[in-house]
Order: structure tokens, then C-alpha cells, then sequence
């Protein structure tokens, strides 16, 4: 059975940093490019960051550019996501899913339970 874990949330003052996991396990974690999302309160869902299945493209929401990164280990089947000069606009809770195909795109199969992000001071 397919599922994704994420872990790493919490409070985390302004300018802070947090560093994401999103464990996979299940399926064929090298051949599925991975994203991350974010949900606030009140809002739609939003895309923040994705890598392909081999690490090689990444993509950036134009709000989390130049303070997160993503990466990913095959071998632990795991992608992260560092965010780094975190702000209050950044409080949501953060999704990783999973797209059965090498390269990122708009739609996703598989979503874990999501990981609250709150920046506050």
C-alpha cells in the first residue's frame, strides 16, 4: 500500500528554519517525482516546491524562491524540503504527494496526512 509521511512541523519564529520530511513507502519511490503543497487557513491549496523522480528538475513557487530547497534521497525514500527565512505568510499545513510519472506536473496520485507549519513570534 502506497503511503507518505510527513514529519518536521512546529513553531517556528520569523526568520526561523524547519527542515520537512515526507517518507515513502510502498511503491516504486525512484520513478515518481515528488511535490510539495501548502494549504492556510481560508485559502486554496498552493504549490510550493516539486523534484522529479531523479532529482535532476526542480520547481519553486515564486513566494518560497531563494529560502527553500528541496532534495531527495532514493535510497531512504525520502524527499526534504528546508525552509529557511521563514515568515508568517509560510504558516500552513504542508502536504508531499506523489506523481506516478518521472517528471513534476499538476496532477499527484498519492498525498500524506500533511504536517502543520506555524511561524509566529
Amino acid at each position: 500500500q502506497l503511503q507518505l509521511v510527513e514529519s518536521g512541523g512546529g513553531l517556528v519564529q520569523p526568520g526561523g528554519s524547519l527542515r520537512l520530511s515526507c517518507v515513502a513507502s510502498g511503491f516504486r519511490f525512484h520513478y515518481y517525482a515528488i511535490g510539495w503543497f501548502r494549504q492556510a487557513p481560508g485559502k486554496e491549496r498552493e504549490g510550493v516546491s516539486c523534484i522529479s523522480s531523479g532529482g535532476s528538475t526542480i520547481t519553486y513557487a515564486d513566494s518560497v524562491k531563494g529560502r527553500f530547497t528541496i532534495s531527495r534521497d532514493n535510497a531512504k525514500n525520502t524527499v526534504y524540503l528546508q525552509m529557511n527565512s521563514l515568515e508568517p505568510e509560510d504558516t500552513a499545513i504542508y502536504y508531499c504527494a506523489a506523481r506516478g510519472v518521472l517528471r513534476c506536473g499538476s496532477t499527484y496520485d498519492e498525498w500524506g496526512q500533511g504536517t502543520q507549519v506555524t511561524v509566529s513570534s
